[in-house]
């Protein structure tokens, strides 16, 4: 009877031992490559491989971020991943090895960037107009036939409409304790997002008559706002553009914007133009266009000859201010505190 004690003993000892054995081995797992933070061109295909530190693996299962890409049972190999679908950005690479009926997870990423050269263009100016050099220009936009613009700075923001000559037909001013930002109109609404106040404000398009405020907390600024009939963007500073639903004005996701020198940021007032988004950089005499599926600048057009005038604050003397006319298919462009508002047309090289 001692025997057969000693017997179980031994083998629960041998069983503890390889299971140990099994755990510690799939903790040694790891990527060979790419490594951690790889750049990689959109298009581009990567090698992955992983080292299992002789481990007896039944199968491994690949995925970038949430989305399985494919199961090998072939582990000493390589596999070869094509990046033409990706988004633009950090992008997570998962392995799921199964081993014995047991499975655990390692991870490694790449970021990708954009694969083209941004086409350069240029300018001719159409048409100048008067813009109130009151106005520190953050949202701008236009509807049958009027401007609306939403001026920033602590005690002097406010949503107005005007007429594309400069004249102020309508204005309310906000509370002090908030800087007015972007502006989209949807519908019979206007939505204005705060700069750091965390709080988006809704208005009646007709009357400016505020009709609710909403939550503004998917990141820590405010900045611009374009809209294209079905989904709202957002920019905060950074190089990503938020999507946001449309009836709640929550985000849904988002898009990072890349060059071919790598991520763009400043993205401040934006405009939706045929199908792509016009961003300014800010602090730039540049407009960004973007590929809103891909994040992928392919343009920029530089404004830096714009005969914009004296500024009175020389502090202030940044472009920002993007409106399209669908309709009439015009561009206007203009900057805070600027004393004109340009018609454009954009000349590509």
């Amino acid at each position: 009877m001692k025997q057969l004690y000693y017997f179980f003993f031994l083998f629960s000892i041998v069983l503890i031992s390889c299971k140990s054995s099994i755990k510690n081995n799939i903790q040694n797992v790891r990527f060979v490559y790419p490594e951690a933070g790889t750049m990689v061109k959109l298009g581009e295909s990567i090698q992955v491989k992983l080292s299992f530190a002789g481990l007896l693996t039944d199968s491994v299962q690949y995925f970038i971020d949430e989305t399985k890409i494919t199961s090998s049972a072939d582990t000493a190999s390589a596999i070869s991943v094509n990046t033409k679908t990706l988004k633009l950005g950090s992008r997570l690479i998962t392995a799921k090895i199964f081993s014995k009926g047991k499975s655990e997870q390692v991870a490694t990423n790449i970021v990708v960037g954009s694969s083209k050269t941004p086409a350069n263009y240029t300018f001719k100016i159409i048409k100048t107009y008067v813009h109130d050099t009151a106005s520190y220009t953050e949202g701008l936009e236009y509807h049958n036939g009027f401007l609306y613009e939403s001026d920033g700075e602590y005690g002097a923001s406010s949503l107005r409409k005007t007429t594309i000559e400069g004249k102020v037909l309508q204005k309310i001013d906000l509370p002090a304790k908030y800087f007015g930002e972007g502006i989209a109109v949807i519908g019979n609404k206007i939505i204005q997002l705060t700069y750091k106040e965390g709080l988006g404000l809704v208005y009646d398009k007709q009357t400016f008559k505020q009709l609710s405020t909403f939550a503004y907390n998917h990141t820590v600024e405010g900045w611009g706002l374009a809209y294209n009939n079905t989904t709202i963007y957002n920019t905060d500073g950074s190089n990503k553009i938020y999507t946001l639903n449309n009836t709640n004005y929550q985000s849904t996701g988002y898009i990072e914007v890349y060059d071919d020198k790598g991520p763009v940021t400043q993205l401040n007032e934006l405009e939706w133009v045929n199908g792509k988004l016009y961003a300014n950089i800010y602090t730039s005499d540049l407009v960004a266009i973007i590929n809103p599926q891909t994040g992928e600048v392919e343009a920029y057009i530089n404004l830096i000859t714009l005969p914009k005038g004296t500024i009175e604050d020389q502090n202030n003397d940044v472009l920002n201010g993007i409106a399209y006319d669908t309709d009439g298919n015009r561009l206007f462009v203009t900057g805070k505190k600027w004393p004109k508002l340009f018609q454009i047309s954009v000349l590509k090289n």
